[in-house]
């Protein structure tokens, strides 16, 4: 099959890594497939651009100026008209809301990818609602979640587009050992560390951990942020005025981030919503152990036998998981070999890769996709 994936992409993030899993994945089962990449001129290439280049990827980047939706329009007809693809597979409120529509112009099937929602101010949530209403035009619609596919059916999605296509772990990241990964995040080679990764944005809750570690005062406890976003400015100010700036290392963004894993003592993913978050399948892969909120898809990636599972927006849940880490190391590395396990057994790259294999040949078919590709 000829496949072109469409995003608008940061620099990295749980979005992107799907799309590189998916396009190495495709192409090396035989398929041609091509990555349009929309974003703003910029200097030199952007760092999405170059992650697929260093994968083989055949990327096509679509340079366009802030709300140029028209030029945008066409730049991807002209790739659509002279590539024909067999599918469309939007990922992201721009792929979603702005391109599909060409391709359906085009007769050509579309597919999206629902990696989830972060709410926020009214601006987001205005360009949410107008996802969820493009939703219902596409032939197929993959949640990476049960929950969020009950979300897109109260959305008006019909069901029978709908397919629970739970992310999965394509095995390709190394990793450093401890003292390595330590040196590399530039931290100490010894004492108890707490790693968080991800976008400083309410969603995914840096501000509860950043609390959560206030509580943890009379314990030898270190944290590394690893991520960036607009809030991080107002993040290191609330974490000075919780007293833990001392205890606290931001590192912005470092990419790749799974490397760096084995310099965590314990993993805390402390988000208010969540799809299937790679970098739980990053800990889990690294033999991290893990305390996360039960929020999303997460209940459904790890059991309390392979994490500490709490409710999301509670620092004191969150602190106490971390006191029960220390308290029971032995407890915390049975959970961690547990989550390895599981992650090899359930969230292989094979059986996922052939899901998606039939929700693309079904709506080529034009119908349905059968149900035996939704878990």
């Amino acid at each position: 099959m000829v496949i072109l994936h469409v995003l608008a992409p940061g620099s990295v993030g749980g979005l992107e890594s799907v799309v590189r899993s998916l396009a190495t994945g495709q192409r090396d089962l035989g398929h041609r497939v091509r990555v349009a990449v929309i974003h703003e001129p910029v200097e030199g290439e952007h760092p999405f651009v170059r992650v697929l280049r260093e994968q083989a990827i055949e990327v096509i980047p679509v340079r366009v100026t802030p709300r140029a939706y028209l030029a945008e329009r066409a730049a991807i007809a002209g790739l659509c008209t002279s590539l024909r693809p067999d599918v469309f597979h939007a990922h992201g409120y721009r792929a979603d809301v702005v391109d599909a529509g060409v391709a359906r112009r085009l007769r050509i099937p579309t597919v999206t990818t629902v990696h989830g929602f972060t709410g926020g101010g009214w601006k987001n949530q205005l360009y949410e609602r107008l996802q969820r209403w493009a939703f219902r035009r596409f032939d197929a619609v993959v949640a990476v979640s049960q929950p969020l596919c009950e979300v897109l059916a109260g959305a008006g999605v019909s069901r029978n587009r709908l397919h629970v296509i739970q992310n999965a772990w394509d095995g390709a990241a190394t990793f450093l050992d401890r003292s390595a990964a330590r040196r590399a995040l530039g931290v100490p080679a010894e004492g108890f560390r707490i790693g968080w990764v991800g976008r400083m944005s309410h969603e995914k809750g840096p501000d509860v951990m950043l609390e959560a570690l206030a509580l943890l005062g009379d314990l030898p406890v270190s944290l590394s942020m690893l991520g960036d976003g607009k809030g991080t400015v107002a993040l290191r100010e609330r974490g000075a005025t919780l007293g833990v700036a001392a205890r606290t290392t931001w590192h912005g963004t470092v990419a790749p981030a799974a490397p760096v894993f084995p310099a965590f003592d314990l993993f805390v993913l402390s988000s208010r919503t969540e799809g299937t978050p790679i970098a739980l399948f990053e800990a889990m892969a690294a033999g991290v152990p893990v305390v996360a909120t039960a929020v999303g898809g997460v209940p459904e990636i790890v059991s309390p036998a392979e994490a500490i599972l709490v409710p999301p927006g509670d620092p004191s849940s969150l602190a106490a998981a971390v006191r029960e880490t220390l308290r029971d190391p032995p407890a915390a590395g049975d959970r961690a070999r547990a989550a390895r396990r599981r992650l090899e057994q359930d969230f292989a790259a094979a059986p996922w890769l052939e899901r998606y294999d039939a929700v693309y040949r079904a709506v080529e078919r034009g119908r349905a996709a059968p149900s035996e590709v939704s878990v």
